[in-house]
């Protein structure tokens, strides 16, 4: 009988593709465990490298971290480590860190009834989601309320739950008391109709604020600090007005954070789902960091929705992910959450500091000589070369390097 495509082994999956020999040698080639990259996902014919790098100087609330960032682009950890070295000791706090969960109903007869009897059997509803998940009592965590909200739109009802997951992410454990409570509700109210029970990704109730206060003397060597304080303050308040500059003023700041959250074997599309759903609350998408002037300081906040873990999922299974964690020595989620969007801030600092003075194409070109360099086919010797010629060139762009190249190539060997 012949296999189906998800029977097969990587090998055999890629047999089936007609590739060329050499992408079926890139692609054979790997470094995770064969049993770790055929069960982490579905239909597996290879892995995807991408660069970790560290990011330097960063302290957050007087402890002092290496962090490690996975990244494709360049300047992204050498803008994060600069922005954290101007910035100094960034001061972070948690005031809850709770996972929101839903059962939604649809289509409701009465919605009055179902929320009365839901407040007046609460202490039911908490016994049943500790039978259905009691691992997380264990740890500290489980259930902590219950709430409803009326939507008239198609009468929707959704009965909001929020969990305590301790250092996980929290979607099997939540996902798996709605489950099990939504079972109970079916047998309250036969007759109305549960559309489904999910987990969100909005956190509002995984909310970290960080903060850092800059002498504006730190912020230019050459120039007047106070002017580039000034004018970052301004840039900031403009990404608060207008969604085309906001969309790339939390661009910049997810540089870092999703580099960190990637490094970490955590949820990349789930924090950003938040994150930017976060920047929208108010009905309009806006900057998310905030930058102001008092006296001679500037003073920065970013508060950001972070549902990071240090247990369970990617961050257990992938090695990587473990050896990231290692070089943190960071144990607790809420730790993590914290330095993370401090990654945010820092990285938010740099981008603005050299927008609103050089220009952000003179550091960031530099660094993307390197990547234009090998982009073209430069090895070993020849990347150093091509990117200090190219540092020299009015125009950088990929038909300059690719005549650099081709030049130093010709050029007799010494």
């Amino acid at each position: 009988m012949e296999k189906k495509f998800y029977q097969m082994t990587p090998d055999e999956r890629r047999q089936t593709l007609n590739l060329s020999a050499q992408t079926e040698q890139i692609l054979s080639q790997m470094t995770l465990e064969y049993d770790i990259a055929n069960n982490l996902i579905e239909n597996q014919i290879s892995e995807f490298e991408l660069p970790m790098g560290l990011a330097q100087n960063f302290i957050v609330n007087n402890e002092r971290y290496l962090v490690p960032m996975v990244t494709e682009e360049p300047s992204v950890i050498a803008a994060a480590s600069n922005g954290a070295k101007i910035a100094g000791n960034f001061t972070a706090t948690i005031k809850e860190r709770l996972m929101r969960g839903q059962i939604v109903f649809y289509e409701v007869k009465n919605p009055t009834a179902i929320a009365q009897k839901i407040t007046e059997n609460q202490l039911e509803i908490f016994a049943h989601a500790e039978k259905t998940y009691p691992s997380i009592i264990k740890r500290g965590g489980g259930l902590r309320s219950i709430s409803s909200r009326f939507f008239d739109e198609q009468s929707f009802l959704s009965v909001d739950f929020k969990v305590d997951v301790q250092d996980a992410m929290g979607a099997n454990i939540v996902n798996s008391i709605l489950e099990g409570v939504a079972e109970l509700f079916r047998e309250w109210f036969p007759e109305e109709k549960i559309l489904f029970s999910i987990l969100s990704n909005f956190a509002t109730e995984s909310l970290v604020k960080v903060s850092c206060e800059i002498p504006v003397a730190r912020l230019s060597k050459t120039s007047n600090g106070a002017e580039v304080a000034e004018k970052i303050a301004a840039a900031s308040q403009f990404s608060k007005l207008d969604p085309y500059r906001a969309t790339t003023h939390n661009k910049g700041i997810m540089n870092g954070i999703n580099a960190v959250v990637l490094a970490t074997g955590n949820d990349t599309r789930a924090i950003a789902a938040g994150i930017h759903a976060y920047a929208a609350k108010s009905g309009h998408y806006q900057g998310l960091a905030t930058w102001r002037v008092q006296a001679d300081v500037l003073v920065g906040e970013l508060e950001l929705p972070l549902p990071v873990a240090t247990v369970g999922g990617g961050v257990k299974v992938l090695p990587k992910a473990q050896a990231a964690m290692e070089i943190l020595t960071i144990t607790e989620a809420k730790k993590l959450a914290q330095l993370i969007v401090a990654v945010g801030l820092a990285q938010n600092l740099a981008a603005l500091r050299a927008l609103v003075s050089e220009g952000i194409q003179q550091g960031h070109m530099s660094l993307q000589a390197r990547s234009l360099a090998l982009s073209v086919g430069a090895k070993g010797d020849e990347v150093a070369k091509i990117t200090s010629r190219l540092r020299q060139e009015k125009l950088m762009n990929q038909a300059v390097a690719e005549k650099l190249l081709a030049d130093i190539r010709k050029a007799p060997k010494k």
